[in-house]
C-alpha cells in the first residue's frame, strides 16, 4: 500500500459525533498500552498522525483518520488500564459497543494483543462480541521485538494456543522493526476488497476469524 495522505478527521464518543463518511472503516482495538497508536503510524509512514503517550489510557476517544481518500482507520480506545477511574472504564465498554453495533462501513478490525502477555478476560469478551456481530478480525501480536526469536516462538504458541488459532489468523509486529508491516496491509487490503486494485495481496488462501469463529 503506498499512503499518498492520511489526516485526522474527528473524535467522537456516540453515533451523532461520528463523520459523516460513507468510506469503508477498519478499527484497532486492543488494551491500552499495547502500542495502537504507534502501529497505526508505521503503517501509514506517519511519525504522529496518531498522538502516542506514555500513559496508558490516555486514548478515551473514538478516533477517525482518513487513508489516501479512501477508506478510514478508526482508533478505539484501549480498555483494561486500571489507573484511569473507573466510572471512566465503565463508560468505554458501551462506547465502543455501540460503534460495532450501529457503524455500516465498518469492513473489520484489528485486535491487537501484546506479544509477551496472556490474553484476558477483557480480550476474550472483545472477540466474543465481535463474532456475535459477525464482524471479521485479524489478530496483531504487537511488540514483537521485545522478545528474542526463540521467546517469541514460544509465546506465540501459548497464545496461539489460548486462542485456537492457526497460521493464517495472526500477524507478528513490530513498530520498531516494521516486521509484519506488509502482512498487515494485506490483510487490511483483502477487508477493503483492494486486491484487484493494489495487485495480488498474497494472502488468498487466508481465513479470516467471522462469526462462524476460531
Amino acid at each position: 500500500m503506498i499512503i499518498k495522505s492520511a489526516q485526522f478527521i474527528t473524535s467522537a464518543v456516540k453515533p451523532d459525533q461520528y463523520p459523516e463518511t460513507v468510506l469503508p472503516e477498519i478499527a484497532f482495538a486492543g488494551r491500552s498500552n499495547v502500542g495502537k497508536s504507534s502501529l497505526i503510524n508505521t503503517l501509514v509512514n506517519r511519525k504522529n498522525l496518531v498522538k502516542t503517550s506514555q500513559t496508558p489510557g490516555k486514548t478515551r476517544l473514538i478516533n477517525f483518520f482518513e487513508i489516501n481518500e479512501q477508506f478510514v482507520f478508526v482508533d478505539l480506545p484501549g480498555y483494561g488500564y486500571a489507573r484511569v477511574p473507573a466510572t471512566e472504564r465503565k463508560q468505554w465498554g458501551p462506547m465502543v459497543e455501540k460503534y460495532l453495533s450501529t457503524r455500516p462501513g465498518l469492513k473489520g478490525m484489528m485486535v491487537l494483543q501484546d506479544i509477551r502477555r496472556t490474553p484476558g478476560k477483557e480480550e476474550h469478551e472483545l472477540v466474543s462480541f465481535l463474532h456475535h456481530l459477525g464482524i471479521p478480525f485479524f489478530y496483531i501480536f504487537t511488540k514483537a521485538d521485545k522478545l528474542s526469536k526463540n521467546k517469541q516462538s514460544s509465546q506465540v504458541k501459548s497464545i496461539r494456543k489460548e486462542l485456537s488459532l492457526t497460521d493464517d489468523e495472526f500477524i507478528c509486529f513490530s513498530t520498531k522493526t516494521r516486521q509484519g508491516r506488509d502482512r498487515t496491509w494485506q490483510q487490511i487490503e483483502r477487508l477493503l476488497g483492494l486486491e484487484s486494485e493494489n495487485g495480488p495481496a498474497g494472502a488468498n488462501t487466508q481465513s479470516f476469524n467471522t462469526q462462524q469463529g476460531l
